[in-house]
């Protein structure tokens, strides 16, 4: 009889939902905060010797300015060292500091626009008389007396430009990425809780009085963005220096998240001196990325006439936004899949029809486009239908290179703006573009955290390559032949922060795909480096991503680098090892075959990535971006001689190759040996909150007898509002979301209880599913590895399956971030999935029977309730 069903993913079920229980924290406060306490006025004289050398100085370096006609500049900034334990808003709360930047080591730079610090020094004579309100005093560890600036300037400036500082020629132009913050000294009001004596009249009042603050506290940040930016831009203008801020030479709104906005800014050093030093509230100084260029394989190759049919996608298929150098859209075998209706050029200076791809000699974006309609490999003959449409999106130059006058976060936001509010609600963008170094870890740069900030605005997936390392280049950017003669074998020089991840690859959002090689090959004196398909490409750069999250997720075939022996290798890619190479499309706007496996790059890898997306926006069509990002992290799978390393050879692995090699198959659809469970539609989840999601696992499944394999998978996949002057997660992200798995014999109302809190404390059932990774570095088999500091989060564990529980419950919970709207809430999707991984018996069709009962049952108790 056949089946009733198409091997479609399952639903998961929400089972309940209520207040997320946490374990208390253990903080240990500062040795010198317990000090303080007990030595209040030893440690008031100190502080207020500092605020009075600094306050001084401050206000004689502003009458100098005012008195030598510079532009007027209002506030102080102040560098602190704080107490770990001291919520960083209490310096807003208590002593009416902004806070500008959150740095290393405890320290935080804060501003004040009172010269004086007198609410600071109030706040001083109350800790001595032990008045309430004043105790965190004793966290404020240091207020440091920099009167050069060195320890403000170490860290706001990049490493090049703090290298030159004492040498910055006055009247030398420099071109500077500068991030100012604008945060303020207000939050929004804490949402008042109703009183069950109250009148609905006195709700209603309330409710609407709290409403005016919040929409209050906003308009006074807008407020305030336009005033901090017309003193920079008065600054500016004073030293006759420009702020960069057009694409396809419109003016554009600066790039801006809730705490700050991004400028490119052309300045003498003079200009830029008094910017820096003077301004209290930049948080951030950089020169602009260099563009990384395509890897060049040089050859003369004979042309090759493509003999096939492709058929254009149908007309309601996925349409893919490539963002690239252009692409050659007449191209046999592009033309039937390019949108060339919307095609749009965003160079400076170039018209928005010039939209073909002028790199030399076979293209950038043509090649990247090709990857995305083909995949793993072009088609020679027959009748194909191709499954998306792409769309040109061209923000390159002809020499692979975005132009100084345009800043990479404005050109990201204009391009998805462009396509995804047009006519095609363009969702998938291809973003095979990375800065030609390893990206800066003090903050989140501007570039990432705009396309953080697209992908959670307008649900919209942007696949990122992670970058990659040249063949050969002098210190201190080393290429891979410098870290060989260095005496760094492969694959441990990926691992030196000079391989890390290149801009803007560290995104959260982002899905960022590294590279891996197809396997060994060695041939007149030159051997692949890697020995076995799916290791590490050569030149693929590696994570962590900032703050220890899971980067790249997900790798493709990207080809790899081949080498000489001894010593001191050479390092190229020879023409004759074309099975190292990926077989991509080529422009043939210069001469050469249609095809070829010619160079190698990550720029290769994620548009293979990007395809997977696609296949699964057609498949699921009404379903957030989040999910398609969680399938394909939930499809991956590490190489099967990955699973024979060691722990630790392990946790270096997932740094290099995340979670492994997609499959288009397992993201998109089912077999009787594998099904998955999803969650549907947008789901939102704010601080404080906990959804529990549960999946019963059948008798049958579970019978003694039996004793296979069965592997079980987990991603979550959130988004929320990022701000960039927090170094930390919990501070960069609104909400933050993990999830916690219920135990191995924990019944299904012991978990709710220790998920949800309630009166009774809860009971603790069973024991660990033995989860690869788990929510602490020290507790899964990774050691030093995460789950639940990036914005997705999978882990997977192989159960017997007469082990297996009743019940797996997943409950998925929102934290506290950086903001204090109860408004404010987390976007996300959940997959789980199941696999017998020797196919012995079918699991497909008795999981669906079982969900479907218990969807049957919790529908069935929900109309109770709503009856009662």
């Amino acid at each position: 009889m056949p089946a009733d069903h198409q091997f479609e993913h399952l639903p998961l079920i929400l089972r309940k939902s209520g207040d997320a229980r946490f374990p208390r924290p253990i903080l240990s406060e500062d040795p010198l905060t317990i000090r303080n306490r007990t030595d209040r006025a030893g440690h008031v004289t100190s502080l207020r010797r500092q605020v009075d050398t600094v306050s001084t100085a401050w206000r004689e370096r502003q009458e100098e300015r005012q008195h030598e006609g510079f532009p007027e500049i209002a506030g102080i900034p102040l560098l602190l060292k704080i107490d770990p334990t001291l919520d960083i808003d209490a310096l807003r709360q208590t002593f009416e500091f902004e806070v500008v930047s959150e740095e290393e080591d405890g320290f935080v730079i804060v501003a004040s626009e009172d010269l004086t610090l007198a609410h600071f020094q109030q706040k001083l004579d109350d800790f001595v008389a032990s008045i309430e309100g004043s105790a965190n005093v004793a966290r404020i560890l240091d207020l440091r007396e920099d009167e050069t600036q060195e320890d403000r300037l170490r860290r706001i400036l990049s490493e090049t430009l703090l290298r030159e500082w004492p040498t910055i020629p006055d009247d030398a132009p420099y071109l500077c990425d500068i991030g100012i913050a604008c945060v303020g000294t207000w939050e929004v009001p804490r949402k008042p809780s109703r009183n069950p004596r109250w009148k609905a009249e006195t709700w209603a009042r309330k409710e609407f009085e709290w409403s005016q603050a919040r929409n209050d506290a906003y308009q006074k940040w807008d407020q305030l963005k336009d005033e901090r930016m017309a003193a920079v831009e008065n600054i500016v203008r004073h030293y006759g220096g420009q702020i960069l801020l057009d694409v396809q030479d419109a003016p554009v709104d600066a790039p801006s998240l809730p705490d700050s906005f991004t400028l490119r800014i052309r300045l003498p050093g003079r200009g830029l001196k008094d910017l820096v030093l003077n301004f209290p509230y930049v948080f951030e100084v950089t020169e602009p990325d260099d563009i990384e260029l395509p890897q060049q394989i040089e050859r003369d190759l004979d042309q090759i006439k493509a003999l096939l049919d492709l058929q254009p996608p149908d007309p309601g298929a996925p349409f893919v936004c490539v963002i690239d150098s252009g692409i050659q859209q007449e191209h046999i075998l592009l033309a039937p899949a390019i949108d060339a209706e919307t095609s749009r050029c965003f160079v400076h200076g170039l018209a928005p029809t010039e939209v073909g791809d002028h790199v030399r000699p076979s293209g950038h974006g043509t090649r990247v486009a090709g990857a995305v309609i083909h995949g793993e490999e072009i088609p020679k003959e027959g009748t194909i239908r191709l499954e998306a449409w792409v769309q040109n999106a061209r923000v390159l130059d002809a020499d692979c290179d975005l132009p100084r006058q345009m800043l990479p976060a404005a050109v990201v936001r204009e391009v998805v703006r462009h396509f995804h509010e047009g006519g095609r609600r363009t969702r998938i963008f291809n973003h095979s573009i990375n800065a030609d170094a390893p990206c800066r870890t003090v903050h989140m740069s501007a570039w990432a955290a705009e396309i953080d900030r697209l992908c959670h605005e307008n649900d919209v997936l942007i696949v990122q390559s992670i970058g990659n390392l040249k063949h050969s280049r002098p210190s201190p950017r080393p290429g891979i032949q410098e870290l060989l003669a260095g005496g760094s074998p492969y694959p441990d020089y990926l691992s030196e922060a000079c391989c890390r991840l290149a801009n803007p690859a560290q995104s959260l959002q982002a899905l960022t795909v590294g590279s891996v090689g197809y396997g060994a090959f060695e041939q007149d004196g030159y051997r692949s480096f890697v020995a076995n398909a799916g290791e590490p490409s050569a030149f693929s750069r590696s994570g962590p991503g900032l703050w220890g999250t899971i980067k790249p997720e997900v790798v493709e075939f990207g080809g790899d680098n081949l080498r000489t022996g001894g010593d001191r290798p050479s390092v190229s890619t020879p023409t004759f090892a074309k099975s190292c190479y990926p077989e991509l499309v080529r422009s043939t706007m210069f001469g050469g075959p249609a095809y070829d496996r010619d160079q190698i790059g990550t720029s290769y890898s994620a548009p293979k990535v990007t395809r997977i997306a696609a296949r699964l926006q057609a498949t699921l069509p009404d379903e957030p971006c989040l999910l398609y990002r969680a399938l394909i992290v939930q499809s991956a799978r590490w190489p099967d001689w990955a699973e024979g390393l060691s722990s630790e050879r392990q946790a270096q692995l997932i740094r290099r190759i995340g979670y492994g090699l997609p499959d288009i198959e397992r993201a998109s659809t089912n077999t009787d040996h594998r099904v998955s469970f999803i969650s549907h539609g947008e789901k939102l989840i704010g601080p404080g909150d906990c959804h529990v999601y549960q999946v019963p696992i059948p008798s049958d499944l579970r019978r003694p007898g039996y004793d296979h394999d069965i592997r079980i998978e987990v991603t979550l996949s959130y988004s929320a509002e990022p701000r960039r002057t927090r170094r930390n997660p919990r501070g960069y992200l609104a909400t933050w979301v993990d999830w916690v798995s219920s135990r191995n014999g924990e019944s299904l109302e012991a978990f709710l209880g220790r998920a949800i809190r309630e009166d009774e404390e809860p009971a603790r059932e069973g024991s660990s599913l033995g989860w690869n990774i788990e929510t602490n570095p020290q507790w899964g088999r990774l050691p030093g590895v995460r789950r639940n500091i990036g914005t997705v989060q999978k882990d997977w564990a192989t159960l017997k399956s007469n082990a297996l529980p009743e019940d797996l419950c997943i409950a998925v919970r929102g934290h506290k971030g950086w903001s204090r709207d109860p408004e404010v809430k987390a976007r996300y999707a959940l997959a789980v999935s199941f696999e017998i991984m020797g196919r012995e018996i079918p699991i497909y069709e008795p999981l669906r029977a079982s969900v479907l009962k218990l969807q049957a049952e919790v529908e069935g108790e929900a109309e109770v309730e709503v009856e009662a």
